[in-house]
């Protein structure tokens, strides 16, 4: 046995973990236009995936269970976010291209923890409950 074959591997760096994560929900009431009529729902995903490519990663998930404030989007701190404080920031009703757009204005800055955010995403700002965070993080 040589003496390398002992030795743990050293895990390969996330690089997800490097950047910012969106969450956008697109669960039984967030991306629909029974929820919400006038906007293109794809589209608003398509655009942030665009805008932040290389930047955050942008990910689609199922219900988030905050359907009163459709839609929703979590922004997640990158690991130098969170070192420096950042905390998840939960989003609802982004249901326009200007809502959006400042969402991706601030993450490209570096999101929670390394920019602050646009007064306007005060607006937006919500805190689930514990049950429903706690989802999000499994």
């Amino acid at each position: 046995m040589s003496r390398r074959a002992g030795r743990a591997k050293k895990a390969a760096p996330d690089v997800r973990a490097a950047r910012p994560t969106v969450t956008v929900c697109r669960g039984c009431c967030c991306g629909t236009t029974a929820t919400v009529p006038y906007l293109d729902h794809e589209a608003q995903l398509t655009d942030l995936r665009t805008q932040l490519a290389g930047v955050a990663t942008v990910r689609r998930t199922d219900c988030l269970d905050a359907c009163e404030r459709a839609n929703v989007v979590v922004v997640q701190p990158s690991a130098e976010g969170r070192k420096a404080g950042g905390r998840p920031v939960w989003l609802g009703q982004v249901n326009d291209p200007g809502a959006a757009a400042d969402i991706t204005a601030w993450v490209d800055q570096g999101g929670p923890g390394l920019a602050d955010p646009p007064d306007i995403l005060d607006l937006y700002t919500f805190s689930p409950s514990r049950r429903v965070r706690h989802e999000l993080d499994d």
